[in-house]
């Protein structure tokens, strides 16, 4: 079984108010079919009505979980790989972060716990099933599912929480579990990117590079100088754009006053424009129109209930290209009383637009 590295993305999810909408929406978006999958609500509910598996073309892409509590956000969450659970927790505290949900044992899947960075964006961690043998972990076979009931989650703001539930493999390299966590990633409806935007970029840089080791480096040579943007690259890889799987924006006065920090994550497609419009027939918002950047074309959308996402149509890359290519940065946007976006003035929008690129092709792949 091909397992995840320390620090990368291994899963997300969504939590929504109304899972069959949610079905609907995104079969209808991406193409998803959906089924049993191992993910983390109570054992009577698992795989079943409340959580459920997203599939593209029969790989594992996504999870949607159901809305346990209405005070919690309706929103995307990433998971992020570690051989170590308990350990990581303990570094989110020494960094400045805190933990929303303490480490729980999910039967057959590993275990799970959820945590805020010093700017309060909110993204899970993720154990595979059979390391760390011995450790004091609670048992949640019968419990709620990680977050399903955590109200802290929910002032984090739109966007900023990870979905109520996890389905993902988030072991090293050589470790054992179940087979869980992305099996598509970087084609046509699946995840290709994260960021996270924060308003304490010192701080964030510090704090994902102590809890999830992985190393950072600036983006250079772009347009978009003004709105610092940090790449992440995993434990022992060279640091730069050629290995980065994630990477850190800066949120400016742009941005309401009282959005906290959050993850913005992505998806690829075929054509933003097509699907831009698809997002509005089905319900959904586009906070930002479909524009250009250096490797392909991007939006920034809501769905039909509140959850937020950004989308890519990525150019074939030349040889050249692809190795100065890494994570999109969308550009700024501000979201307004009701959850909308607004973007910059026409010359920041712009900046943004050229500085921008897109997530390597590595992520093309299925495991096995």
């Amino acid at each position: 079984m091909a397992a995840f590295a320390e620090g990368t993305p291994c899963w997300l999810d969504v939590s929504l108010p109304d899972l069959e909408a949610g079905k609907r929406f995104y079969g209808d978006l991406f193409g998803w079919t959906f089924g049993r999958g191992p993910g983390p609500g109570p054992a009577p509910e698992r795989g079943t009505a409340a959580y459920v598996a997203a599939f593209s073309d029969g790989s594992r892409v996504a999870g949607l979980v159901a809305k346990r509590d209405g005070r919690m956000p309706t929103a995307w969450g990433v998971y992020f790989a570690t051989p170590d659970v308990v350990d990581a927790a303990r570094r989110v505290v020494a960094a400045g972060g805190r933990m929303v949900r303490e480490p729980v044992r999910m039967d057959r899947v590993g275990v799970v716990a959820l945590a805020a960075d010093p700017g309060g964006a909110v993204f899970g961690l993720w154990q595979s099933e059979g390391q760390a043998p011995g450790q004091a972990l609670r048992d949640v076979s019968g419990d709620e599912g990680a977050g399903g009931a955590e109200g802290d989650g929910g002032a984090e703001g739109s966007g900023s929480a990870v979905g109520a539930g996890a389905a993902g493999n988030t072991g090293a390299a050589g470790s054992a579990g179940e087979d869980v966590g992305f099996e598509r990633q970087g084609e046509p409806g699946s995840f290709c990117w994260t960021e996270v935007y924060t308003r304490a970029p010192e701080a964030v840089d510090a704090f994902y590079e102590r809890v999830l080791h992985v190393s950072g480096s600036d983006a250079t040579g772009t347009t978009v100088e003004a709105v610092p943007f940090r790449l992440w690259s995993p434990k022992g890889a060279t640091p730069g754009p050629g290995t980065a799987i994630g990477g850190r924006s800066v949120m400016t006065d742009v941005f309401p006053a009282e959005l906290p920090g959050h993850f913005l994550n992505y998806f690829a497609v075929t054509d933003c424009d097509a699907t831009a419009a698809a997002v509005v027939r089905l319900g959904g918002r586009v906070r930002q129109a479909p524009f250009d950047i250096t490797y392909g074309r991007m939006a920034v959308l809501t769905d039909n209930q509140g959850a937020d996402f950004a989308v890519l149509a990525e150019r074939a890359l030349s040889a050249e290209a692809a190795g100065e290519a890494r994570g999109p940065e969308a550009p700024e946007t501000a979201e307004g009383p009701e959850g909308a976006a607004r973007p910059q003035e026409a010359a920041e929008t712009e900046a943004g637009e050229e500085g921008a690129a897109a997530p390597k092709r590595r992520w093309g792949r299925r495991r096995s």
